[in-house]
């Protein structure tokens, strides 16, 4: 009798790859849902556009993403940036070309020319790249396919406000935390 038992235990081990189930070899933790896709598009493409030509990608508000910025001045003279996102996961980098409701990368402006795709929640912007005056740093969330998160045809984006007053380049101890508004 006991060889039935072991007879079904390897037909069962078997078979569960054949019906889409696995649980050995991966080496780590999946999401629910990883690596589907559904056959609906995410979003709907407008024909607007940011400064660099990549379409706006509308989504409704109840479900849109958000992005919160922080900012506060470094020991060394930098600032040190965090995201926080609401509603969206940061994609490794290699992510597939296309978009997925709730995920994608960053990036961040600093008036309003580009300075990094950030694919973590936190950056470290060094203190030679922020002169003398008041600035204004911008986080934009894309899609991997690099269209931009929008909702009412406005970018989900988060400003905030930077001031440098020493000559050194450095943080005068004043930066800011300011939604744009609409995009929450």
């Amino acid at each position: 009798m006991s060889w039935t038992r072991r007879a079904v235990a390897a037909l069962a081990v078997c078979l569960l790859p054949l019906a889409g189930v696995t649980g050995c070899g991966t080496g780590g933790t999946r999401e629910p849902g990883a690596g589907r896709t559904s056959a609906a598009p995410v979003g709907r493409l407008l024909d607007s556009a940011d400064e660099e030509g990549n379409r706006y990608r509308e989504v409704d508000a109840a479900g849109a993403p958000g992005a919160g910025l922080q900012v506060q001045p470094s020991a060394d003279g930098g600032w040190e940036v965090g995201l926080d996102l609401r509603g969206f996961r940061l994609s490794p980098s290699g992510a597939p070309d296309r978009a997925v409701a709730g995920r994608g990368f960053a990036r961040l402006f600093l008036d309003g020319e580009p300075l990094v795709r950030l694919r973590g929640p936190r950056h470290r912007l060094d203190a030679a790249l922020v002169p003398r005056g008041t600035h204004r740093l911008t986080v934009r969330l894309y899609a991997d396919d690099g269209t931009v998160w929008a909702v009412d045809g406005r970018p989900v984006e988060s400003t905030a406000d930077l001031t440098v007053s020493d000559t050194g380049g450095g943080p005068a101890g004043e930066a800011g935390e300011r939604g744009t508004e609409g995009t929450w």
